[in-house]
């Protein structure tokens, strides 16, 4: 597997964890909202429910949570065995290099340099990464080996658990001397974007947009969202009153590396939406207008924007920069003037509201009104373009491909999850063409063992906004959140039913 499909792996993964994350921002966002003042101390209720977010927010915990999490999203049968051997590796790594043990160990001077900072930076995500990421690799080797009669108890998926923590004793050998050179590598990124203040955010936000297509934006969220260099944007914001009296969180400054996205996400590419509908010709404005609507709707208000960004990104690359040089411009504008809120999804209206009572959040309200504005330049901007350009943005295709693409118009509607999952199995070359079947939030994550007998006018044709192609024989299907449900009707299709009397569009 080319490294590129191997990264998407590690990003499909990642959305295991990630996806705890909004269950933290729920419990406390309503905990403030109860008690916006005490933060609470005046409610109870308020203390339990803060008390419980911070539980996941928590660093040591997230930390764990991707361990955990990436080893049970990488094994190939999503087994317990596998999210075991993850905890059981980060408990003997993170043991092994905390501070008190290297110096006892004496392999590694703790005093030199930055290395006792380093080492008490060990407990974060980028090592529950790696070793979710070897756990996982183990699983899959060893978890079907059969051991000599004596042993046989430890046979099978017994075994895997304690090859991770002898594999993670190697790994914590290596750590020793190599951590404090990645962990420095990784300070200098975040510091020489971070010492650019509100520039740095616009260019995080930047290239935050532009790695979307390759799904490999989780890679650099961990950078500012996580405490993987100390900035733990995210975590140090639902800290809340907490994060404030230890320091932690600095009102107006902490969630900067979020906010941003509020503008763009709830008004920015719904305008966008509206003029790609404005744009369309006359006669396919009906169709483009249910397509719009329903992306419009879900980046606004749930903040997930794959299946409007992917409705322009492929026909019109051109309207894709551009949409990532706008989110820049927001995270600069929102950073420059202090005008700060979090999410524990995405930036949509429900995390907005969520998070408006947090007592980090610096001045929100002008987070909508700087919306209005983009919502305003989103539409200029993306009409000019498409004009001008003739970009062939939906409802502007060849007449070949419209008609492909008009079939898609009632096939959510006519067809239940298992019926259109039996369509894109059989587009995509059935169980046969398939060597594993996954999703995130909003793809098909396929590994092909032939990408030139998938036919991808029939999947956009069925209803797939986009395909992306990586390496060889790796494939991502956007289908928005319907995404995991059909991934998981795929799966329930047997090897050998007969899919030839499906009909495709």
């Amino acid at each position: 597997m080319n490294i590129l499909g191997y990264a998407q792996r590690i990003g499909r993964a990642l959305m295991v964890p990630v996806a705890v994350l909004p269950a933290a921002a729920i419990l406390m966002g309503v905990g403030y909202w109860l008690d916006p003042t005490g933060w609470g101390g005046n409610s109870a209720l308020a203390a339990f429910l803060i008390k419980s977010g911070a539980a996941i927010i928590d660093m040591e915990n997230m930390s764990l949570l991707f361990a955990i999490g990436v080893a049970y999203g990488m094994s190939k049968d999503k087994d317990g065995a596998a999210a075991l051997a993850g905890f059981v590796g980060f408990m003997v790594i993170t043991t092994l290099c905390a501070p008190g043990a290297v110096s006892q160990i004496g392999l590694v001077d703790v005093a030199l340099d930055n290395n006792e900072l380093a080492f008490s930076k060990i407990n974060n995500q980028f090592i529950g990464i790696l070793i979710g990421v070897v756990s996982a690799e183990l699983y899959n080797r060893y978890s079907g080996v059969e051991l000599p009669k004596a042993l046989a108890f430890f046979s099978g998926k017994r075994l895997v658990p304690i090859l991770v923590s002898v594999v993670a004793i190697a790994i914590s050998f290596v750590l020793m001397f190599v951590w404090p050179v990645v962990f420095g590598g990784l300070v200098h990124f975040g510091e020489s974007i971070t010492n650019l203040g509100a520039a740095g955010a616009g260019i995080y936000g930047f290239f935050n947009r532009l790695l979307i297509p390759v799904g490999l934006h989780h890679a650099l969220n961990a950078v500012f969202w996580f405490d993987t260099v100390g900035i733990n944007d995210l975590g140090r914001f639902w800290m809340g009153a907490q994060g404030l009296a230890s320091g932690e969180a600095i009102k107006g400054t902490t969630g900067m590396y979020m906010a941003g996205f509020f503008p763009v996400m709830m008004f920015g590419l719904p305008g966008a939406a509206l003029a790609i509908y404005h744009t369309a010709r006359p006669e396919n404005k009906a169709r483009v207008a249910s397509i719009m609507i329903a992306a419009g709707f879900a980046s606004f208000f749930t903040g997930v924007t794959e299946p409007l960004e992917f409705a322009f990104l492929f026909v019109a690359p051109v309207l894709f920069v551009l949409h990532a040089f706008l989110t820049g411009i927001s995270l600069f504008i929102a950073a420059t003037f202090n005008w700060t809120a979090g999410f524990g999804f995405s930036a949509g209206l429900v995390d907005l509201v969520l998070s408006s009572k947090n007592p980090v959040a610096n001045e929100w309200y002008m987070l909508p009104v700087m919306g209005l504005v983009f919502f305003v330049l989103y539409y200029a901007t993306f009409r000019a373009a498409i004009m001008a350009m003739n970009l062939k943005t939906p409802g502007r295709e060849d007449d070949s491909i419209e008609g492909a693409s008009a079939g898609n118009a009632n096939t959510n509607e006519t067809s239940d999850n298992r019926e259109l999952a039996r369509k894109y199995l059989k587009a995509l070359g059935g169980h046969q063409n398939l060597t594993s079947i996954d999703a995130c939030i909003t793809r098909l994550r396929l590994s092909v063992a032939n990408r030139e007998i998938v036919d991808e006018a029939k999947l956009k044709a069925i209803g797939a906004m986009g395909v992306v192609k990586l390496g060889d024989n790796n494939l991502q299907v956007i289908l928005g959140p319907l995404a995991e449900i059909i991934a998981g009707e795929m799966k329930q299709i047997p090897d050998n039913e007969d899919l030839s009397a499906v009909k495709l569009p």
